[in-house]
């Protein structure tokens, strides 16, 4: 174990021999660190934070700080970081509000500079927070997101994998998988080359973009759009699609783009069509 002397590491902290340390870097009591960890100078991590391996923290990265909640009362919580990320600087990750909670980052995530993921937020496998992106409490982000450059994402949406949140964007309401936003948080279409790069089948891709019209380029309701896409739901991807837009939603979905490119049909804020509500209509927050 290498570690710099100006290191205040408590005698509590449990640190695999191969980590090494920086400068001024603070290592609170209860923390887990894995093999071949790095963290660089002036980077902080609290106590009821495990880290995985292989992980990168960059200078003045904040691991497992409390939550910015005022419902917070030293509640027992944790915060876990997955194996092989990077934390770039200024990155912040808090703990979660309540007793046996946890906020979670998972495996191969990548955290850019003065990214922030809340309390009680759940990033899956591969997800990337590109610069200044803010996760609100309770957000669940699935594997191989993308949230772009000072995305704010509100507490309680959900992000579906591959789905791609575009930068400078509001996200109030859910984004289902594989799809894409625009600035101002709409779906405007399936993130194509994403899924190429991932090996994705051209029939499953076809599969997807059926589904996406039917959920936000056609007039149907949402319930005739769930009736029709039962029958196009073959792949395992069209499967988690459906699973994920029929599901109970806290914040409810976001209307596909109007124009030329998507109708107003089945993503409604209630649920149903509605051509008299404007693209930036959303549920209060």
């Amino acid at each position: 174990m290498r570690i710099h002397p100006s290191a205040c590491i408590h005698a509590d902290a449990r640190i695999h021999d191969s980590v090494t340390i920086g400068p001024f870097a603070v290592v609170e009591a209860g923390v887990e660190i894995g093999p071949e960890t790095h963290l660089a100078a002036s980077v902080i991590v609290m106590g009821h934070t495990k880290i995985g391996s292989h992980c990168q923290l960059h200078s003045h990265a904040v691991v497992g700080d409390v939550p910015q909640d005022r419902a917070f009362h030293q509640d027992e919580s944790t915060c876990e970081i997955g194996d092989h990320c990077i934390l770039r600087e200024g990155v912040t990750v808090h703990r979660a509000t309540g007793n046996g909670t946890r906020t979670s980052v998972g495996n191969r995530c990548f955290l850019m500079t003065n990214s922030h993921v809340a309390h009680n937020c759940i990033l899956e496998d591969d997800v990337t927070l590109v610069s200044g992106a803010l996760l609100g409490g309770h957000v669940h982000v699935g594997k191989r997101a993308i949230i772009s450059g000072n995305a704010a994402v509100h507490q309680f949406v959900r992000i579906g994998e591959f789905a791609i949140v575009g930068g400078l964007s509001k996200i109030v309401q859910d984004v289902p998988p594989y799809l894409m936003t625009d600035q101002a948080g709409g779906i405007v279409g399936l993130n194509v080359v994403g899924l190429v790069r991932a090996g994705v089948p051209s029939e499953i891709r076809g599969e997807l973009k059926q589904l996406y019209r039917l959920m936000y380029r056609s007039q149907l309701s949402r319930r005739e759009a769930l009736e029709k896409m039962q029958d196009c739901a073959i792949s395992e991807q069209g499967k988690l699609f459906l699973e994920f837009v029929a599901s109970d939603s806290t914040r409810g979905f976001r209307k596909g783009k109007q124009g030329n490119t998507s109708g107003n049909g089945a993503a409604g804020e209630n649920g149903s069509a509605d051509k008299n509500t404007p693209r930036d209509s959303v549920a209060q927050e």
